[in-house]
């Protein structure tokens, strides 16, 4: 009898330990954040009774100074709250800052890594807001493969978008090569970009031609995204070993080669586009003309421009010859955009004083704002209706 009577008991706590995991698991958050209002306002709460100052900043405050913050005011029960002005429909990231300290907003589960910095995200819905949510469409695939560089002399990651149909059919698709910024990798086009969401969607409406979309590891350093390859959790870092000497741009053939042998692609030059945001863009600017019969289309995000002082490499040298052997075959598109306020502007200027002195033609795009992944989306909105008409 006792022996049952402690089988019981043991039972009767498990059975409440489970209940109580369960109960944790099914909470519910301490606050309502971030709350979006009827007129498009955005309410933001933490409960953090012990804070002595409490503030939440994101792009959503922008154009705001050079710090975009705003401080939180504590009301009943030590919740904190922020209520913005009305936002345009458009994807914004915040965290809070309490006493100094960078969090994520604990209510909201909604997150993104932008190298070594997380951040929340909330979407206000309408216009431009409307390329990046999931719609009702036909959705594409999202593969990451691995592929062999010999010029790197090893296996490297990537992400590969196709089109809604691809695996039904046997047509051939153009591909754009979306080449990340420093810092980032091959996840940060379909995470921060939104790009697969942007492509479903420009797609079903007959904005963008169905494509192939290949985003890379711009860090030749690194086999793939930190955490997702043999070298386990490492520290995300910004500035690596070999990302803007050369190495990138010299083994870009080996991309290009193993997408036209592995995928139903239209392999030739018209059927090709190579783009980029920041480094991306400084990888897409000389990779299109050290392989001048590669690509008809060009796209410079927020791009980055000079070599960097020191660096010797055969792909920076002769630039102007390469230019013009680039231009003499008339590429169908060589686009540009930037921000007033980025601090890459002025490389941009000059590089359109540049092309404006030789008559090489390309099409501009000045928008507000500076090096934020908000211009980055717009931009590559902006650029997909204009690929293989």
């Amino acid at each position: 009898m006792l022996r049952r009577l402690i089988i019981m008991s043991v039972l009767a706590a498990l059975t409440a330990m489970a209940a109580r995991a369960q109960q944790a698991l099914g909470d519910r958050p301490q606050a309502v954040s971030p709350q979006t209002n009827a007129d498009n306002s955005v309410t933001f709460r933490l409960l953090a009774p012990e804070a002595r100052s409490v503030q939440v900043a994101g792009d959503f405050l922008l154009p705001s100074g050079a710090e975009p913050v705003a401080d939180m005011t504590r009301g009943d029960g030590g919740v904190w709250e922020f209520t913005s002005a009305p936002l345009p429909p458009e994807l914004y990231s915040y965290a809070f800052i309490v006493d100094g300290t960078r969090i994520t907003d604990p209510s909201n589960v909604y997150q993104l890594r932008d190298i070594a910095t997380l951040t929340n995200v909330f979407l206000i819905p309408g216009g431009q807001g409307d390329y990046y949510k999931v719609s009702n469409v036909p959705h594409g695939s999202v593969a990451k493969v691995w592929y062999d560089s010999p010029a790197l002399s090893t296996s490297r990651r990537m992400t590969v978008y196709t089109p809604p149909g691809y695996e039904r059919s046997d047509c051939r698709y153009p591909v754009l090569y979306l080449l990340h910024g420093m810092g980032g990798d091959e996840n940060s086009w379909s995470e921060l970009g939104r790009a697969t969401q942007i492509l479903d969607n420009m797609i079903a409406c007959g904005e963008a031609e169905p494509m192939i979309v290949v985003m890379t590891n711009g860090n030749p350093a690194m086999q793939g995204a930190p955490g997702e390859t043999p070298e386990g959790f490492i520290v995300p870092q910004f500035d690596l070993p070999k990302t803007m000497d050369g190495s990138f741009e010299e083994h870009f053939p080996d991309v290009v080669a193993f997408m036209d042998a592995n995928y139903r692609t239209i392999p030739d030059k018209a059927h090709r586009a190579v783009a980029g945001l920041s480094m991306g863009g400084f990888h897409a600017h000389h990779i299109s003309k050290q392989y001048p019969d590669m690509f008809d289309y060009v796209g410079l995000f927020s791009g980055a421009i000079i070599p960097r002082e020191g660096v010797s490499s055969p792909v920076y040298e002769d630039s102007d010859a390469k230019l013009a052997r680039q231009f003499a075959q008339a590429p169908a598109l060589y686009w540009i955009g930037i921000g007033r306020d980025d601090f890459l502007y002025e490389a941009n200027r000059d590089l359109r004083a540049y092309l404006d002195a030789h008559g090489y033609p390309y099409v501009y795009h000045e928008s507000p704002d500076g090096h934020i992944w908000k211009n980055l989306r717009i931009y590559l909105t902006q650029f997909l209706p204009l690929l293989f008409k």
